[in-house]
């Protein structure tokens, strides 16, 4: 069955002792799975969730008892005050767009204290130039890079008391950088201690790529705002598209307000026949979820074994979907990602090549047989052109599928 699906007698021999050295990881996995699915579960079930709440509306929207609804579930789950969950989201992007440009007015300063955001984010920011950036708006933007993988709380707190900071700004994934994502943990200790330097400034998380990885999500620990895209983790692979925007009330409310009309926000806003996709997608999402940690701790193991530098490690604490592979040249990324396309489920037959992206300042080759463009809780596989030539690899829907796909990418890099 291997040898038919192209995959090499190398990889068909390594397998065996990579399933019995992640064992231990992947009942890890399970526990996280079987606690975010009680959460799950429990909230649509306060929620009194009905067919009716699959619905449709179109037009403004008005009285859209299942898109309220699930805005109620997604509060619930994440111990927010509110939340908007929009299929008008284009990506997670234009989320954490959106949350940032209606909250910060000119003059304002926004901070990153994770270093320089990812690609697609500079252009909104200005460290690219663009007319339409908050940089030509007025805004101010200053950065703090990680130490050692860690927060530079010394500089950050020093930072605080020099003047009013008005919007911290923290990527817990690792975007196209070789640091480590950012834990729950580590989340939290920061947090404290900006609290106790300045009450009051707004701590905003880009959670993408990072829901129902642990236990908790970052409302719990202290942050005021969360983002994150539905063709990720949430959405479970069922959403079409869209992303959700958690946290304190009034903020929510200005997130709205931008993303549709003052004076309106929340109240309009048509499902246009997303509602069960939605539900559906967030009822599936822990298990989901649980598949791309474990696809990802199989990769871990075997792309070690093979010679190659991974990040994280097969038994590291996880932060997030997204797994490192450092292949130090560009064939052997090419090659891989090419491999990665070859076990999809959809445009299997497809060669991906490296190109000029929108948004991207290298050429990027990216796998994803997905069957939602851009996908990245289904598995795909890209990076950036650049040394030292590192595939991001994140998602699959299930374990059984992922591990194919590893084996058989794998498989390229041994001939």
């Amino acid at each position: 069955m291997y040898e038919s699906f192209g995959i090499d007698e190398k990889i068909i021999s390594l397998v065996p002792r990579v399933d019995e050295e992640i064992k231990n990881e992947l009942a890890k996995v399970d526990d996280i799975c079987t606690f975010n699915s009680f959460k799950v579960l429990k909230a649509f079930q306060n929620h009194q969730v009905s067919d009716v709440h699959f619905n449709s509306t179109t037009g403004y929207g008005y009285n859209d008892i299942g898109r309220d609804t699930i805005e109620a579930i997604y509060a619930d789950i994440f111990r927010a005050e509110d939340a908007l969950v929009r299929s008008q989201f284009i990506s997670g992007s234009h989320a954490l767009t959106v949350a940032l440009f209606a909250i910060l007015r000119p003059g304002d300063t926004l901070l990153s204290i994770t270093g320089k955001p990812y690609d697609t984010l500079e252009e909104v920011i200005g460290i690219k130039d663009n007319s339409s950036s908050l940089k030509s708006f007025g805004v101010n933007y200053e950065q703090i890079d990680l130490v050692n993988d860690d927060f530079d709380s010394e500089k950050i707190c020093k930072r605080l008391e020099k003047s009013k900071i008005k919007l911290i700004e923290i990527q817990r994934s690792k975007g196209y950088s070789t640091r480590k994502s950012i834990t729950i943990e580590k989340l939290e200790q920061v947090i404290k201690e900006i609290r106790e330097v300045d009450k009051d400034v707004i701590i905003m998380i880009d959670n993408c790529y990072c829901e129902f990885v642990d236990k908790k999500e970052p409302v719990e620990v202290g942050a005021d705002i969360v983002v994150g895209s539905l063709i990720k983790n949430l959405g479970g692979g069922i959403a079409p598209n869209g992303a959700y925007i958690v946290g304190r009330k009034d903020l929510v409310n200005l997130a709205a307000e931008r993303l549709t009309v003052p004076g309106e926000g929340k109240e309009v806003g048509p499902s246009l026949g997303m509602n069960k996709s939605l539900l559906q997608g967030l009822f599936l999402a822990p298990s989901v979820v649980s598949s791309s940690l474990k696809t990802a701790i199989f990769t871990a193991c075997l792309l070690e074994k093979l010679g190659y530098k991974v990040e994280p490690k097969y038994n590291d604490n996880r932060a997030d979907i997204v797994q490192n592979i450092e292949f130090g040249n560009d064939q052997d990324l090419i090659k891989y990602c090419q491999g990665i396309q070859s076990g999809s489920p959809i445009d299997s037959f497809v060669v991906p090549l490296p190109w000029d992206m929108p948004g991207y300042t290298d050429k990027v080759i990216m796998a994803a047989g997905a069957f939602t463009q851009g996908s990245s809780i289904e598995l795909s596989c890209d990076g950036p052109i650049r040394p030292p030539f590192i595939a991001y690899q994140q998602g699959s829907l299930t374990y059984e599928y992922g591990k194919l796909a590893i084996m058989k990418a794998a498989s390229r890099l041994v001939k």
